[in-house]
């Protein structure tokens, strides 16, 4: 089995959050069901390839990243939503907002490296139809 390159699942997952509803489905499993958008982004694209996960799989991914996303991601967005309800009184709020998106940006593309780096370390199932991001939903 070839190993995933991060570089191609970042394009894939750029390509497919700008399309069509993705990126508010996306946002609502994030918001309404606390999943992981770049874990989510991850079992499409492992879908995309024909290839399956197992359950326990699938949590050792989301252990991979929850740290990241539990102390940087999570209150980086939670940092953006107040400035964001309270622009009005923040001075030079533009700025500030697009130097939190870059900062997130990049560490969103950070998370999907490490779990690029945990999934390269499975033994994937090749699969006609695969279904990973039920197996997460």
């Amino acid at each position: 089995m070839n190993l995933l390159n991060s570089d191609d699942f970042w394009q894939f997952a750029c390509q497919l959050y700008s399309e069509g509803d993705m990126q508010a489905r996306l946002l609502d499993y994030q918001n309404q069901q606390g999943k992981n958008v770049n874990l989510c982004l991850l079992l499409y694209y492992l879908d995309s390839l024909n290839l399956a996960i197992s359950q326990a799989q699938l949590n050792k991914l989301a252990q991979s990243i929850s740290e990241l996303d539990q102390h940087v991601l999570q209150p980086l967005r939670a940092a953006r939503g107040y400035l964001k309800a309270n622009q009005t009184e923040i001075a030079d709020y533009a700025a500030i907002r697009k130097d939190l998106l870059i900062a997130e940006l990049k560490l969103e593309k950070q998370q999907q490296g490490m779990l690029i780096t945990t999934i390269n370390s499975f033994a994937l199932t090749p699969c006609s139809t695969p279904n990973n991001t039920s197996l997460y939903l």
